[in-house]
């Protein structure tokens, strides 16, 4: 069975750090591009970031550059999101997600339980 678990979410003060993990599982992670997602109460799903283990593409969304960095741990099938410089704005659900090949993600194939962060100011 396929599956993304995504852990690492909390509680932090503004100015703070977090770092998310996403463990993958069931499919050939080599050739997958990572991402990614979150949703805020009210608000539509977007893409935070992403990152690919087939030809090691990434990117961010304009709102975490230079504060968030992703990462991916090809041996231990996991991909990373840091997360520093936290703004009460970060708050929201994040979720993880897989597609075949590169980055971006436009209709990911695989999908992981959400873990929540709250940034208090």
């Amino acid at each position: 069975d396929v599956q993304l678990q995504a852990s690492g979410g909390g509680l932090v003060q503004a100015g703070g750090s977090l770092r998310l993990s996403c463990a993958a599982s069931g499919f050939t992670f080599d050739d997958y591009a990572i991402g990614w997602f979150r949703q805020a109460p009210g608000k539509e799903r977007e893409g935070v970031s992403c990152i690919s283990n087939y030809d090691g593409s990434l990117n961010y969304a304009d709102s975490v550059k230079g504060r968030f960095t992703i990462s991916s741990d090809i041996a231990k099938n996991t991909v990373y999101l840091q997360m520093n410089s936290l703004k009460p704005e970060d708050t929201a659900v994040y979720y993880c997600a897989a597609e075949g090949l590169a980055c971006p993600l436009f209709n990911p194939a695989y999908w992981g339980r959400g873990t929540q962060v709250t940034v208090s100011s």
